[in-house]
């Protein structure tokens, strides 16, 4: 959005598509001008936001004697026009008018004549939009905390539903322990909180009003920030001019917070990928968020969670976007900064949509429990339990107890064995000291009960930070 002049027009001439700034102009702007310039198209999204602050700014105006009480009920009045016409579909956006500040004030010039030009006072199209858009991302990060949450609340149900229910832990994708199906979920309602964190923390950071730094400097009027912040929920009003229309990092802070929680995304959309697969079988999803092929009827393709995982691209992107756009960009306010809305409006869109499709597949996934238990026992995944054994019950050092595990991994592969199937002679040919108590640990389900540190698998530790969790969410 471009500083605007208060050269004076007459309602005519807006209506008459004549520009809101050309005083000092004396054509209007070429056709390439008006194609590379216009931005109605992307911005018409901050009208509520327009309108809140064009409301608080007018109320401000009023209350310090700068309009009259009669102007100040005449912009009232109409913004509510305004404001119905945008609801029922009638508002007539134009292109002549540039974005949502210039059409908003041109209808209104048409609805109540003189009163619409003084709106403006005191007041910048650059601290405007600083203030529309700062209101719409943070509007964004509430409702990306809810969805979250929401997210969370699912994965927790599912959680304990299964928080005894065993499936191989992994590390490099080889079995490495056996854990159970609860404590994988929530892993995720671990990350997915932090992330709901980011945007909450993002949200206190930006919740600054800039409103009434005018176009760099400050306005000579005797403008009260402190009511406008007031009035549009804001902690206070920011406090140097130039920073307040110059700067876009509460947007930069709010994407990389979502470009992380997008990253997190993609990573339990992926595992829902390979649960699926015949090979690992762990999971299924219902016919409803799932797709078939034009060509092989038997294929059940898993393509929410694919898209989800895709996702994180465009989210990414509209970090990396936003980023090179604002760098190098001297104080204050450049053109530049119309093309931060377009990626912004584009990553929130795609993490909303990513967040409820998680949501619905987790609300519904079919684990495969007993596919995943018999996963759980194989690869040797307790070779750490008999390392760990060794440890306790013979006073071994960690380390020699790793080498005899590794021999003792190594002989029952040989064998064609699981270690708990391991003869009792064949262990001892390794370490003397083994005794029958050591098949008490050998299984999956015995490693998992054992692992009983805060945080740990233990069905109990799982079930234990359930509770926490909703009661944290309550």
């Amino acid at each position: 959005m471009s500083t605007s002049s208060d050269a004076p027009t007459t309602p005519a001439d807006r209506a008459q598509g004549q520009t809101l700034w050309g005083g000092r102009f004396n054509a209007k702007p070429a056709a390439i001008m008006q194609a590379i310039n216009v931005s109605i198209g992307v911005d018409q999204r901050l009208w509520q936001q327009d309108l809140a602050g064009s409301r608080a700014h007018c109320r401000m105006l009023e209350k310090q004697g700068i309009i009259a009480a009669a102007d100040a009920a005449a912009i009232q009045s109409g913004l509510d026009t305004v404001e119905g016409e945008i609801r029922d579909g009638s508002f007539p956006f134009r292109d002549a008018y540039e974005d949502i500040h210039m059409n908003v004030e041109a209808r209104l010039a048409e609805l109540i004549g003189e009163p619409s030009g003084r709106l403006h006072t005191a007041r910048s199209r650059n601290d405007q939009v600083a203030t529309d858009f700062r209101l719409w991302v943070r509007d964004a990060c509430d409702r990306t905390v809810d969805q979250l949450q929401g997210l969370q609340r699912v994965l927790l149900a599912r959680a304990d539903q299964h928080a005894a229910d065993l499936m191989p832990g992994f590390t490099h994708l080889q079995t490495a322990q056996p854990v159970t199906f609860g404590h994988h979920l929530m892993a995720y309602v671990e990350m997915f909180g932090r992330d709901a964190s980011r945007f909450a923390d993002a949200r206190t950071r930006m919740n600054e009003n800039p409103l009434g730094a005018a176009a760099l400097a400050g306005s000579p009027f005797p403008v009260d920030r402190d009511m406008t912040s007031a009035e549009l929920g804001f902690d206070r009003p920011m406090g140097n001019s130039l920073d307040a229309v110059s700067d876009r990092d509460f947007a930069l802070e709010s994407l990389a917070a979502a470009t992380i929680c997008a990253g997190h995304l993609s990573r339990l959309a992926e595992e829902i990928v390979v649960w699926m697969t015949p090979m690992f079988g762990f999971a299924t999803l219902p016919d409803d968020l799932t797709t078939g092929s034009s060509i092989m009827p038997q294929k059940r393709n898993p393509d929410a969670a694919e898209l989800v995982r895709a996702k994180t691209g465009r989210i990414l992107g509209s970090f990396v976007a936003l980023s090179t756009v604002m760098k190098g960009l001297p104080l204050a306010y450049s053109k530049d900064m119309q093309e931060d809305k377009p990626p912004v409006f584009e990553a929130f869109d795609a993490l909303d949509l990513a967040v409820a499709a998680m949501t619905a597949m987790i609300g519904v996934i079919q684990p495969n429990t007993e596919n995943m238990r018999a996963a759980a026992g194989a690869g040797f995944s307790t070779a750490t339990d008999l390392a760990d054994w060794l440890v306790r019950e013979l006073n071994l050092p960690f380390r020699k107890a790793h080498h005899v595990t590794g021999a003792a991994v190594k002989r029952a592969e040989a064998l064609g064995v699981d270690l708990s199937q391991l003869p009792l002679a064949e262990l001892q040919s390794l370490e003397a000291g083994v005794t029958e108590a050591v098949y008490k640990v050998l299984t999956p389900e015995a490693s998992c009960a054992s692992r009983q540190s805060f945080g740990g698998t233990a069905p109990e530790q799982v079930r234990a930070r359930i509770v926490e969790w909703k009661t944290r969410l309550s």
